[in-house]
C-alpha cells in the first residue's frame, strides 16, 4: 500500500522538526541502537564512563543522614511571590556563614519568573555570574538557554537558581564547593523552593541533586529517574558545564529534558 503523499509529507515535517530541535541543542550524533540480546548493563556503560568524572570532582554532600524523600513536603508560602523573593534575597545576602562572602564580587540569588512551573537548580555561580550577579550567564548558561528553547520554554518561563549565591573559587579558577557551604547555603536554597512552589525540579548536575535529594548517590545512578522534593518531582540531569566537556552525554541529558517536557506538561493537566 502507498502512502497518501500529505501523510509522507507529515512524516517527513515531524522528522525534520525533531532533528532541528536536537541540533539546536548540540545534539549532532546518536548512538546506534543495539540488539535486544545484549546485555542491559553494556547500554549503561557509555553513561558509566561519561559521567565518572562529574561525580569524582564534586563535593560531598553535607553530613546529614541519607534521604531521598523528604517525609514531609515543604511549606507553602503565603504572600506576592515576587516581593517573598525580594525580602529573601535581602535577607539571604547578609550571610557570612562561610568565608565565600569575603571574595566574591557579587551574590548570585537566582533570576526567572517567580510563579514557574519549572524551576531549574545548578551548583554555584562561576566567574561570569559573579561579575554579573544572575546565575547561568557564561558559556554553561548559553547551553541552558538551549536546553531550556529544547523543550519549547525561554528562561522568563522558568526560575533558575544554584545551591551556593557565592561563587567557591580557587587558585586555579572555579572550584566544586565545599560540604559546610553547602550546609550554609541550602536554608536559602529551600526557601526559594518554598516560595515558588514549581510543579517541576530539574537539578543539573550532582552537587545540585545531591543537596536537592538530600542523598548522596551519584548523577549516573539519579538520572534517568523521577525523585521527590515533598511533593514535588525532581528530574536530576548533567550539569551544563559538563555537557560542554563531555558533548556525548548530550544525548542522555536530552533524553532528561524531554522527561521534564513531558512530566510538565501532564502536572499541568492534572491541576489545570
Amino acid at each position: 500500500m502507498i502512502e497518501q503523499p500529505d501523510e509522507f509529507s507529515a512524516v517527513l515535517d515531524m522528522v525534520r522538526r525533531r532533528v532541528e530541535l536536537e541540533a539546536g541543542f548540540g545534539i549532532d550524533r546518536f548512538p546506534k541502537p543495539k540488539p535486544p540480546s545484549r546485555p542491559a548493563t553494556q547500554e549503561r556503560s557509555l553513561q558509566v564512563e561519561a559521567t565518572r568524572r562529574e561525580d569524582s570532582h564534586r563535593a560531598a554532600p553535607p553530613s546529614r543522614p541519607e534521604q531521598a524523600r523528604p517525609a514531609t513536603p515543604p511549606p507553602q508560602a503565603t504572600g506576592d511571590k515576587a516581593e517573598l523573593l525580594r525580602a529573601l534575597h535581602e535577607q539571604a545576602a547578609k550571610c557570612t556563614g562561610c568565608a565565600l562572602h569575603r571574595t566574591r564580587r557579587k551574590f548570585v540569588f537566582g533570576a526567572g519568573n517567580p510563579n514557574a512551573d519549572l524551576m531549574f537548580v545548578g551548583e554555584a555561580p562561576g566567574y561570569h555570574e559573579d561579575l554579573q550577579g544572575e546565575p547561568f550567564v557564561g558559556p554553561a548558561g548559553q547551553l541552558l538557554t538551549r536546553m531550556i528553547a529544547a523543550i519549547q520554554m525561554t528562561r522568563s518561563e522558568v526560575y533558575i537558581a544554584n545551591v551556593l549565591k557565592c561563587r567557591p573559587a580557587g587558585e586555579t579558577g572555579d572550584r566544586p564547593p565545599h560540604g559546610d557551604e553547602i550546609v550554609m547555603c541550602w536554608p536559602h536554597l529551600r526557601r526559594q523552593i518554598e516560595i515558588i512552589r514549581p510543579k517541576l525540579i530539574c537539578a543539573l548536575g550532582a552537587t545540585a541533586s545531591q543537596a536537592v535529594l538530600q542523598t548522596k548517590q551519584g548523577i549516573t545512578a539519579l538520572r534517568g529517574h523521577v525523585h521527590r522534593f515533598g511533593d514535588i518531582p525532581v528530574i536530576p540531569t548533567f550539569h551544563p558545564s559538563y555537557l560542554l566537556r563531555s558533548p556525548d552525554a548530550k544525548v542522555y541529558a536530552w533524553e532528561d529534558l524531554q522527561k521534564v517536557r513531558d512530566m510538565l506538561k501532564e502536572l499541568r493537566q492534572a491541576k489545570g
